[in-house]
Order: structure tokens, then sequence, then C-alpha cells
């Protein structure tokens, strides 16, 4: 099990290390005064305490990623820890702290709008729609998913879907138009802490029973049939880097009283997230007695089956309520977020005040409306595009966070580099994909890498450029 300790070594000296260097770089003064205290309503703008807010915003941004994805992401062997640890460590952790401290400097802005002030008018539009879009589409397929499920296990007796449906729906209808800290603010912190616990108790289990991880080597590395380029870097995204992450934490920047606390909700609620992931991982791998017997395991029963017999088997019927937690509020924890931050982004982009109820009802409406039209419809295959789209969100953050390190003289680096990354990873996976172009590996890893090239060679000619219209 060294690969899987010293992966979960990896995160936590990240946060410490690597989450402080990130800290001082972008320069968090708690002088300067927060959203949530200048510009408090009582609805969106609610003062927290830094803890209610980290669990929140872990509940926000994990779903189900760290787990179906992690399991998923298992099938590539012990690469899947690499991924996970450096992911999160230098890149999703950025991403989400640069999403959620540009938004706590700019008013609590939704991500589409800091995109606009830094990367242009022109970005700004298509972010707006792309995140809209998004999130309305996340939101209905994590109504869906766990109505259909609570339907099909028959919860507290009531086996109708359609039933669970609309008891879904009313809860995130009432999650998007009332105060943040009503419902939110009072039942994510404790699925926070479940969530948590759920995973503490499998690691730990895994740890005493003795399970045996599969041999670090390279035919482990990349098994057969699985191309980890780029394949693998948009399977476990939530567990490493998720574009979905920017659209929530505009939410939870609304709430902070002072920029110090940053790191400890941004930054750390991603390495959280990182070693639940880590977690799942390594007990996909290690409890079907290796990755053949693991894909056997997905084959018959999917992820929430896997989640289920692991659940129960290592924990007993404590397990079984904890994987219940796992595979229904998890997504229903992301899926009412995702309406809220819908409705806050069309807010930003109208100028539109959101105090008065009629105002949050005249947007929030419309989006259950359409939401309720595509519940009818079947999202097999839209929602793959999920994977992609979720990464290019992603790299567009990073970007943009790249374009304000340089407007405010400091080195980009930071952000650039897994900007780079990304673009290669959300271009690769287009090409090669079965939802996008389908081309061979042959060809879509040398066009996916030149278009990284490109776009990292256009920004630094571009900042060379304002740099010398400055001199």
């Amino acid at each position: 099990m060294f690969q899987f300790i010293l992966g979960i070594i990896v995160l936590i000296v990240g946060y410490f290390i690597y989450g402080s260097m990130v800290d001082k770089h972008f320069g968090a003064d708690d002088s300067i005064e927060t959203p949530a205290t200048r510009l408090e309503d009582g609805i969106d703008f609610v003062p927290m305490s830094w803890g209610k807010i980290f669990l929140i915003q872990l509940l926000n941004i994990a779903g189900l990623g760290p787990i179906y994805g992690a399991i998923q992401g298992a099938l590539f062997g012990p690469m899947a820890f690499v991924w996970i640890a450096l992911g999160s460590v230098f890149a999703g952790a950025v991403h989400d702290y640069y999403s959620g401290m540009l938004s706590l400097r700019h008013d609590g802005q939704s991500i589409s709008e800091i995109t606009g002030i830094y990367l242009g008018e022109g970005a700004r539009k298509i972010m707006r729609v792309f995140s809209v879009v998004l999130l309305v589409l996340v939101g209905t397929v994590f109504m869906t998913g766990p109505a259909t499920l609570m339907g099909s296990i028959k919860l507290f007796g009531l086996g109708n879907a359609d039933v669970w449906l609309a008891i879904v729906f009313v809860y995130y209808f009432l999650a998007t138009i009332l105060p943040v800290d009503k419902i939110i603010g009072k039942i994510y912190p404790l699925f926070g802490v479940a969530l948590l616990t759920m995973a503490g108790g499998i690691g730990t289990m895994i740890l005493i029973k003795g399970y045996k991880l599969p041999a670090f080597t390279v035919q482990s590395l990349h098994p057969s049939g699985l191309p980890i380029w780029a394949i693998l870097f948009t399977t476990i995204a939530c567990g490493a880097i998720s574009g979905f992450h920017a659209t929530q934490s505009p939410m939870m920047a609304r709430c902070m009283t002072k920029e110090s606390y940053g790191r400890k909700i941004f930054y750390g609620s991603m390495i959280a997230e990182g070693i639940i992931a880590m977690i799942w991982a390594a007990a996909g791998m290690v409890f079907f007695n290796g990755i053949p017997g693991l894909s056997e395991a997905l084959a018959n029963g999917g992820p929430g089956g896997v989640v289920n017999t692991i659940s129960t088997s290592l924990l007993g019927p404590i397990g079984g309520v904890l994987a219940m937690l796992g595979v229904i509020a998890c997504p229903i924890t992301s899926g009412d977020t995702a309406f809220r931050s819908a409705r806050l982004t069309i807010a930003d982009a109208m100028n539109y005040e959101q105090g008065p109820i009629k105002k949050r009802l005249t947007l929030a409406l419309p989006l259950f409306v359409i939401a309720f039209g595509l519940t009818r419809i079947d999202f097999n295959i839209i929602w793959r595009y999920f994977a992609w789209s979720n990464q290019t969100l992603a790299m567009i953050v990073l970007w943009t966070a790249s374009a304000y390190l340089v407007k405010n003289n400091k080195s980009h680096w930071l952000t650039t580099i897994p900007a780079t990354f990304m673009t290669a990873v959300s271009a690769t996976y287009l090409l090669q994909a079965p939802e996008g172009f389908k081309l061979s590996t042959t060809i879509a890893y040398p066009v996916g890498a030149a278009i990284a090239v490109l776009a990292i060679v256009f920004f630094l000619v571009k900042i060379k450029g304002k740099k010398s219209v400055k001199a």
C-alpha cells in the first residue's frame, strides 16, 4: 500500500507547502473588506464561519466525482494515484483557489464575469452561455439520477421514481431561491462530515485488513486497452481538477469574512476531495482482487454497486447507510447548488439584483421549466460530453488566473503550466474520444500537443506585446 500512503502524504504536504506558496503569491489580505460584510443581504451574501464554508464547499464540488470517477479511474492502475496527487496539488487546488479568490476580489461575481474581466468581452459572453448550460445539465442529471436510484431501492417504501423526482425537484427549487444559510448552510456541514467519515472509514479498513495493491510497474501504470493520455485525466476529474468547481466557488466567496480563509476553504476542500478520491481509487483496486475483478464488478453493478459492496463489506450496516449517502446525497448536494449558481450567473450577467423574492423567482422558474423538460430526455449520449466540457472550463479558468497574475505584475507560471497541460488534455480528448472526432492516437496526441504549444506561445506573445506597449 506504499503508493496509496505516499499519495495521501503528497496531498497533505502539498496543502501546507504548495498551498501556502499559492496563497502568498496571490496576496490574501485581511485588511480588504469582503463582499460578505460589505454587501450583506441575508440571501446570497451571508457571513459564515470558515469551517462551515469549507464543509459546504466540499459538498458543492464533490458530487459523485471523487467516488465514481476515482473507482472508474482505478481501472488505469496505480497511475490513478499519481494523477490524483499531482493533479490536486498543482492544478485542481490552484484552479479552485483562484476561482474563489478572484470572485472574492470582485464582489463575489460568477466565474463567467471574472473571465470577461481578464480575457475580454468575447470570453465573457461565451462563458455565460457555457456556464449556464453546464450548470442546468449538471443539476438535471443530479436530479434524475438520485430519483431513479431511490425509486429502484424503494427508499422509505416508495418505489415510484417520478414521485421521488418531484420531491427532489421541489427541494432543488427551495435551495435555489431561499437564503443560503436556511437550507444549504444547515444541512451541508452534516453531510460533509458524513462524507469525510465514510472515506476515512474505508481508508482505515483497507489498511487494517492488509489489502495489497497491484505492483507499481510500467505495465500496471498503463493497462492494455486504456490509453492514459488523455482519458485518465477526464475520467478522474473532480478528484484532481474540475471546471465545475469554478461555478461553485463564487457562492462561498460571498460568505467569507476574511481573505486568509481562502487557502483553507478553496485549496483545502480540493485537497480533501483528492484524499477522498485516493481512498476510493485504492478501494476499487484492492477489494475485488485487482483491476480485472474491478472491471467485472463495474460491468455487473456499475459504480453504485461497487460503492455499496465495498461500504457494506468493510463498514457493515453503518457502511450501507454511508454508501447511500455517497450515491444519493452527494449528487443532490451538488445538483441544488448547480441551479443556484445558474441563477446567480444569469443575475450577474443581467446586473439583476436578487434581494426581493420576486426577482429570484423570475430567474429560477424558467431554469426549472427547462430542467423539467430535460428530465424527459435520455442523457446517456449528451452526458458523455460533460467530461470534455468540464475540463475545458477548468482550462479557461486557469488561463483567466494567468491573465490576472500578468495584469498584477506577478509571475504567471504557477497557473500557466497547469493551463497549458489542461489545454493539451481537452484538445486531445476531443480529438480521440468516441463522442469527439474519433481520431487515432497517432494523430490525436501530436495535434493535441501542438494546440497546447500554440496556446502558450500565443499567451506569451500577447503579454510581451502588452509589456512593450506599456514601456
